[in-house]
């Protein structure tokens, strides 16, 4: 029995057909073959059919086999953009908001000149009060209370991904200067190795 091609990365790109590569990519999200087909634009009556069909393809199967562990580029997120939605909330101006209620107008206001600030809001509440100026004259204001995320979760986090936090020390020592037991010290190879690895080595 002779083994299959292997195929590089580069040869099935230019194999795969323009929908063949789109059920691939669909196919990876919930490994739906129908789906995938329907999204990739084959028929709606025969997509099953053509699902099946695009599993048995040496091909397609072998590009599927390449790009279901490349996580960041299927699902778009990165280590910048996980940075610079982060950079939203820590670095927000929220100092234009205050912990009470404001009219709706200044903060519309405060939208159209810091569009950014969107990102950082957790929620809103708002509120309509009405005012008797006159007789017959009665003034409605309507109110907001924003509500934003944690500046310094966000920070916390931001510093985390970069490695900005300095490394915590633990003090193992006694009080006479000794190390303190760590109940480790007895342990063979092979009850250490099952302790960390949860197998026998």
């Amino acid at each position: 029995m002779t083994e299959d091609k292997q195929y590089t990365k580069a040869e099935l790109l230019k194999k795969l057909t323009p929908k063949e590569k789109r059920f691939c990519h669909e196919y990876i999200i919930d490994w739906n073959a129908s789906r995938s087909s329907r999204v990739a634009g084959y028929s709606e009556n025969t997509c099953a059919e053509i699902g099946c069909q695009n599993l048995t393809k040496l091909h397609i199967r072998q590009y599927i086999d390449f790009i279901k562990h490349d996580y960041e580029l299927e699902s778009g997120i990165s280590k910048v953009r996980q940075l610079k939605e982060l950079s939203k909330l820590a670095y927000a101006s929220i100092e234009l908001i205050h912990d009470d209620w404001i009219d709706l107008k200044s903060w519309e206001d405060i939208k159209k000149d810091n569009p950014e600030i969107l990102a950082a809001v957790e929620s809103i509440d708002t509120k309509t009060e009405e005012r008797t100026i006159s007789d017959d004259c009665d003034l409605e204001t309507k109110y907001v209370k924003v509500k934003f995320f944690s500046k310094l979760q966000a920070i916390a986090e931001i510093n985390k991904m970069m490695g900005y936090n300095a490394a915590e020390k633990h003090d193992l020592s006694n009080k006479d200067g000794t190390l303190q037991s760590t109940g480790l010290e007895n342990r063979s190879f092979e009850e250490l190795y099952q302790l960390k690895y949860g197998k026998k080595p």
